[in-house]
Formats: C-alpha cells, sequence, structure tokens
C-alpha cells in the first residue's frame, strides 16, 4: 500500500510542480551552470546503492591541487536559498517513481558510512530512504548523528500511515519556518566518522 501511495502521490506532485521544476531548473543554468541535476550513489532499501537525484546548489570551485573546495566556499545565497526551502529536493520525487525512495523514510546518506554503522544504525536501511523523515522533523542537520540515527530506526519499528502523514505535514511545516537547516557552523552537515570505540 505504501509503495502505490508513494507512486501516486510523487506522479500528482510532480504535475503540480512542473512549471516550479521548469524555473527552478532554468534558474540553476543560469546561476550556477551545468550540470543542473546533483546525482550521487546513496544506498537505499537494503543497503542497496542507487543514484540519488537532486537539483545542484553548489558550485564546482577546486582548490590549486584539484580538490574541491569546502561546502561553505562554494554555496552561493541561490543554492542556500534551493536548501533552505526544499526545491533542491524536488528531483527525488523521480525517484520515489522508479521506487529507490519513499516519500517518508531514513535520509538516503553517503555509501562511505556504510561500514561505520553498528548493528543498530544499520537497521535504518530496512525501509526505503525517504525524501523526508521523522529525524528530519525533528531536527534535521542541527541535531547529532547519534541523534539522527536513533530517529531513523525509531521510525523503522513505528512506521504506519498515520505516522507518514504527519512527517508530511511537519515537512511543509518546516519549510516554510526554514529550521534545522545545517548543523552549527556548517554549511550543511559534517561528515559522519564512525562511532566511538572507547
Amino acid at each position: 500500500m505504501k509503495r502505490l501511495l508513494d507512486f501516486l502521490i510523487a506522479l500528482f506532485a510532480l504535475l503540480i510542480l512542473l512549471p516550479v521544476v521548469i524555473i527552478v531548473a532554468v534558474l540553476i543554468r543560469l546561476k550556477l551552470g551545468s550540470p543542473i541535476l546533483f546525482t550521487q550513489d546513496r544506498p537505499g532499501l537494503n543497503g542497496n546503492v542507487f543514484k540519488m537525484m537532486k537539483f545542484r546548489t553548489m558550485l564546482d570551485g577546486k582548490d590549486k591541487h584539484g580538490n574541491l573546495l569546502p561546502d561553505d566556499e562554494r554555496m552561493t545565497k541561490f543554492g542556500a536559498f534551493l536548501r533552505s526551502t526544499s526545491l533542491d529536493e524536488l528531483p527525488g520525487l523521480f525517484n520515489v517513481l522508479k521506487g529507490d525512495m519513499s516519500l517518508v523514510g531514513p535520509r538516503p546518506l553517503l555509501v562511505q558510512y556504510l561500514p561505520l554503522y553498528n548493528k543498530e544504525q544499520a537497521r535504518r536501511h530496512n525501509v526505503r530512504p525517504g525524501i523526508t523523515g521523522w529525524a528530519q522533523v525533528n531536527g534535521r542537520n542541527a541535531i547529532s548523528w547519534e541523534q539522527k540515527f536513533k530517529l531513523d530506526v525509531w521510525y523503522v519499528d513505528n512506521q504506519s500511515f498515520l505516522l507518514d502523514m504527519k512527517i508530511l505535514f511537519l515537512t511543509v511545516k518546516k519549510v516554510f519556518i526554514r529550521e534545522g537547516i545545517s548543523a552549527e557552523g556548517e554549511a550543511t552537515m559534517s561528515l559522519f566518522e564512525g562511532n566511538d570505540k572507547k
């Protein structure tokens, strides 16, 4: 049932938001250049890797060694606006249509984190990742990794239609008040470096 609802809602949302998608794509092309989309390998259901799509929000600035500059140096005001309004997430609806993602679920993180999770944290991959999730409406990037993973696993154990509706409603609210967009002192979120081995 959840997969069917995901597909129908994502399809309806894309049809309704198509003018917005086109306008954002044109503005990205004018302000940030090509490519318009940012794609990256992310682990999905059962840790299977897929290509996640988002609108591009950063420049491709590199240092003299050819390495990308830190996020805060590549982020533009326009890119920050796209993130704060979650407009950069709109292409994720295509991932939902394909079945890689759900509307609601733990956010898909970096593939490099897979070997760093403990057994409990890894359970976040027992469901499809989501465009939004329980952690996103309870702090987003302003909470610690430990808190985020606990919220993700709590969702896995307590998911239901009513909870998903609540999360979608709270997501819209969070977008309007633009809360928890980034961690303190970070353009987005600091890298997860594993659990304390002490």
